[in-house]
């Protein structure tokens, strides 16, 4: 009965589904750019803005896992809840790197940039 429940679910909510699958590619293409920079740059502030926006990506993902009666209603508050905490903790540690002397952004080629 539990495919019923899950088939029931998408077609309840067609707009939700179309929202959270055009969520999930646009943050998917966000984090994807995240990585690059981190990958460019090679600092840990650029990893942690990666982090972050790959920590974006996960929300839709958890919303369809809630959609598809996959998560509960209370786990899946915990989990949104902990990965706001995640992206501002990742958010504040890059600007704090990033202002900090010790952070130094580096090239591709690992020459300090100017």
């Amino acid at each position: 009965m539990r495919s019923a429940s899950i088939l029931s679910g998408v077609t309840a909510a067609p707009e939700l589904a179309l929202v959270l699958a055009l969520a999930g590619v646009v943050t998917a293409l966000v984090a994807g750019l995240g990585l690059a920079a981190f990958l460019r740059r090679r600092s840990r502030s650029y990893l942690l803005v990666a982090l972050a926006l790959g920590t974006l990506f996960a929300r839709p993902v958890v919303a369809t896992m809630t959609m598809l009666d996959l998560l509960g209603p209370a786990p899946h508050h915990l989990v949104e809840h902990g990965l706001d905490t995640l992206v501002a903790a990742c958010v504040v540690g890059a600007v704090y790197h990033a202002r900090s002397a010790g952070d130094v952004p580096r090239t591709a080629g690992g020459r300090p940039d100017d």
